[in-house]
């Protein structure tokens, strides 16, 4: 009779984690059509500088002012003669037109400067895919084409959607698995394990 128990509590316990992972798209976070509408506007509106980011940046005729520079988790770059400058949340123009007041005010008279994305943030891929790990974010970048760099989804692999936590937000939420679906830079996704 203990062992039919035993038995009995382990396939109750099963039917739980199963049921449990058939939940409808609202209890697992899906993402709503406003979601997917602010990150495909998000994936072609003009970049904005993050934390994390290389960029180029050329002062003509000052070549030890130019260079490549990261910037920093706290969103800000630091240059010779400059100091520090905050570029997080500008545009490649608005950066441009900071640092040349910058430059102007510390040291040149009509400093003409460039700004040139060099490489964004990585996005990272886990869960059901052969290569789990840190991958270079490209221009246009949808979950399909996040997957193939990744090595595909695995045989275990959910083929309905995946798990996306963009750069900033606290938790994850489904996004169905589809070209459609755009990848922003720094993004997190998980291919999840299907259950049946």
């Amino acid at each position: 009779m203990g062992l039919l128990r035993f038995f009995s509590y382990g396939l109750a316990y099963a039917l739980i984690l199963l049921v449990s992972g058939c939940g409808t798209p609202a209890e697992r976070g899906a993402a709503t059509q406003a979601d997917l509408d602010a990150t495909a506007a998000a994936a072609t509106a003009t970049p904005r500088f993050q934390g994390g980011e290389k960029i180029k940046i050329t002062v003509y005729n000052e070549p030890s002012l130019s260079g490549d520079y990261d910037i920093d988790p706290n969103g800000v770059i630091s240059l010779p003669l400059a100091g520090t400058v905050r570029a997080v949340g500008l545009t490649q123009v608005q950066l441009e037109q900071e640092l040349a007041k910058k430059f102007r005010t510390e040291y040149l008279r009509n400093p003409r400067v460039t700004v040139a994305i060099l490489q964004y943030r990585p996005v990272y891929i886990v869960g059901e895919v052969e290569k789990q790990g840190e991958y270079p974010y490209k221009s246009g970048l949808n979950v399909l084409t996040a997957m193939a760099m990744a090595g595909g989804g695995g045989y275990r692999a959910n083929r309905n959607y995946v798990l996306i936590q963009h750069f900033g937000e606290k938790g994850m939420k489904e996004y169905p698995q589809t070209a459609t679906t755009m990848v922003l830079p720094g993004d997190l996704i998980k291919v999840p394990e299907r259950y049946f």
